[in-house]
């Protein structure tokens, strides 16, 4: 079933509880009506009468929301009980220092990035206790290092690996997002070649994105972000705050919108974003989806077409982390709306479309991860819009979100220490 039912006039918020677990589904703006999302969550600035504070006394929570601190990175299986099933938490690495990206190669090894600047990877339910040579510098401050881990998709028979890196300049404390490409036999990669370097450099250490995919036009994305620098999202001379698409050797592809277009970086496939970390094409329509972590507020899942425009920051949801608003508008006409928006933010990193055998009633539906809301979404929608949505709670930050060869679902957990986990069926599920 092709989704079609999506477009630019039809939204739906999902507000969450962060505290409790509980799933507020969607409240839709329906076609037709003209109605826009309403952000739920923001920060209380009045009281209950909704009368400004008494003079002298202070807003409550001006501005924040209070979050509960990870627990460790858990090293024995739990099980968590959710609507109508459990399931298995089961560590599969450990002492991992900030794993950012998951990756399975055609025998099942599994492949994971440290943002420090080291690729490991997992033979046979095994962490090999070697990082594998070959990885490029990286600029390992703040968000900073070592980022994607990608296979080609003919890898078993071209060996090429895909890598997202924030770049470090010659001068000090200066860097950019980049794509390597390099050659993988197993143990070391060779041939390491930066074949993409986004025009996005400055002395930050936040918001480099990246995510990478292949689509069904055998084209690789790569989502970049806006290195807190927000005029730079609407600045279509830079790649800041961009989707980006390539060949799989880094050239232009002919058929990108803003070839030849004065103004306009010709790898650019849509603009406006803040810094999108979740990036999968829907198995069935071919239609490219991506997660976007917004402020205090305004986390967005939108689907990304060619030429569009995704407003950071003339239009958003979000607030400063301070408690004013960002922007008066929340739509506008000629800028794409998200499909769903977190309000509370989430965090939003990592993005998969289920499609294995495992957990069947779970097939077809969005998993989206969560750092600062320690959880994973489940996503459920159908032909009308919003099935509804519900929180697996882990209490751990989650970096990425991947289904296995095996048909289960793995988990990136950002620590230091942390690790990977997998999703298994419960003993209750099962016995269904």
């Amino acid at each position: 079933m092709r989704i079609r039912y999506i477009h630019s006039r039809w939204a739906v918020v999902a507000i969450v509880g962060i505290y409790s677990g509980a799933t507020l589904l969607a409240q839709g703006a329906q076609q037709g009506t003209g109605q826009k999302p309403v952000p739920g969550g923001a920060p209380q600035t009045t009281q209950p009468t909704g009368k400004p504070p008494a003079q002298g006394t202070k807003p409550q929570n001006p501005g924040g929301f209070q979050r509960p601190a990870a627990v460790p990175f858990q090293t024995a299986p739990q099980e968590i009980e959710l609507v109508g099933t459990t399931i298995r938490v089961v560590p599969v690495a450990s002492g991992l220092t900030n794993p950012w990206s998951l990756a399975f190669l055609p025998n099942g090894d599994m492949l994971v990035t440290e943002r420090p600047g080291r690729l490991r990877i997992v033979r046979d339910g095994k962490l090999d206790p070697e990082p594998i040579a070959g990885t490029p510098q990286v600029f390992a401050t703040q968000q900073g290092g070592l980022l994607e881990v990608l296979p080609h998709p003919n890898f078993a028979q071209n060996g090429f690996l895909y890598l997202t890196y924030s770049k470090p300049a010659t001068e000090p404390n200066t860097a950019t997002t980049a794509l390597a490409r390099g050659r993988f036999d197993g143990k070391a990669l060779t041939d390491v070649k930066d074949i993409f370097v986004a025009e996005n450099w400055n002395t930050g250490g936040i918001h480099f994105g990246s995510k990478l995919a292949f689509g069904p036009d055998g084209l690789l994305y790569m989502t970049i972000g806006e290195r807190n620098d927000r005029h730079r999202a609407q600045d279509t001379s830079n790649h800041g705050g961009t989707v980006v698409r390539l060949q799989d050797d880094g050239s232009v592809p002919k058929d990108n919108p803003f070839v030849g277009k004065e103004g306009f970086r010709p790898e650019i496939y849509s603009y406006g974003h803040r810094n999108p970390q979740g990036l999968a094409f829907h198995p069935e329509s071919g239609e490219l989806w991506s997660t976007e972590h917004g402020p205090q507020g305004g986390d967005e899942l939108n689907i990304i077409k060619p030429g569009k425009n995704y407003g950071w920051p003339v239009v958003t949801y979000g607030r400063e982390y301070s408690g004013p608003l960002i922007s008066e508008h929340t739509s506008r006409e000629g800028i794409e709306e998200p499909i769903l928006i977190w309000v509370p933010s989430i965090g939003t990193s990592g993005l998969l479309f289920y499609t294995g055998d495992k957990f069947p009633f779970w097939r077809g539906q969005i998993f989206a991860g969560g750092l600062a809301g320690m959880r994973v979404d489940r996503i459920g929608f159908n032909e009308k819009g919003l099935m509804g949505r519900d929180p697996i709670n882990l209490r751990q930050r989650v970096r990425d979100v991947r289904q296995g060869p095996d048909g289960l679902i793995y988990l990136a957990i950002d620590g230091n220490p942390g690790g990977v986990v997998r999703f298994e069926p419960g003993q209750a599920a099962a016995g269904n």
